[in-house]
This record gives structure tokens, C-alpha cells and sequence, in this order.
């Protein structure tokens, strides 16, 4: 951050950009950084262990008994149901799991070269 603001005030001094100019681009790379900051937070900020090992463990428990309470009003059928619903269940978990960390380089996560090449080409009509 501290070289593009130093960029910035030497393109003006330089005569490149006008003052007015510098100050909405100063604007945009205070916004910027407060954008960043909060990204890395995110990044930063895992999930506690305590939070996913209890739902892992509430899952198995809950879809271990579910069977009891189906059992008298949907016979056999109870299987299938409860294999659903775990299915269902598990899912949420992994999904979960899997957005945790949006910035990696999985087929699911942020598409973070084409968003950095998008605000390049922004940046570039801005100073032209």
C-alpha cells in the first residue's frame, strides 16, 4: 500500500495526474485497504476446532437416533429417510468446510487473478 501511495503523489508531482485526481485516487486506496484488511481477516480467521468437531459430532448423534423416533410411524421407510437426511446433513458440513477459505485455488473459490486483472484495467483507464 505504502508504494502505491507513494506512486500516486509522485505521478502528481510528476504532473501526470492532477491534483484532483489525487484525491480521489487517495480515496480509492484508502477503501482499498480497508477492503484488503477485511479479505485478510477473513483469510486469517479460521473456524474453531471446538465449533466443527461439535457439529460434526451433533450430526452423528442426531442422524443415529433419528431411526428410533421414525421407526413406529414410517416402518422400513426409515432407512432411506434417515440416509437422507444424513446425506443432507453431511453435505452442509462439507460445504461449510469448503467455504471456510475463499482465497485459495480451488475450482470453487474466489477467482481472485480475475478479479486482480479486472481492477488493473481499471486502475489503467483511470491514470490514462
Amino acid at each position: 500500500m505504502q508504494l502505491m501511495t507513494e506512486r500516486t503523489y509522485r505521478l502528481q508531482r510528476e504532473g501526470v495526474i492532477t491534483g484532483e485526481q489525487l484525491l480521489t485516487l487517495d480515496k480509492e486506496l484508502v477503501q482499498f485497504l480497508e477492503i484488503c484488511g477485511a479479505c485478510e481477516r477473513i483469510k486469517n480467521t479460521p473456524i474453531p476446532y471446538s465449533y466443527s468437531s461439535f457439529i460434526k459430532k451433533f450430526i452423528v448423534i442426531y442422524v443415529v437416533t433419528l431411526p428410533f423416533g421414525f421407526a413406529f410411524t414410517l416402518g422400513y421407510l426409515a432407512i432411506p429417510v434417515t440416509m437422507f437426511i444424513f446425506f443432507v446433513l453431511a453435505s452442509l458440513e462439507l460445504i461449510a468446510e469448503s467455504i471456510e477459505d475463499p482465497f485459495g485455488t480451488d475450482s470453487n473459490d474466489l477467482p481472485m487473478d480475475r478479479l486482480a486483472s479486472m481492477i488493473m484495467g481499471n486502475v489503467e483507464e483511470i491514470l490514462e
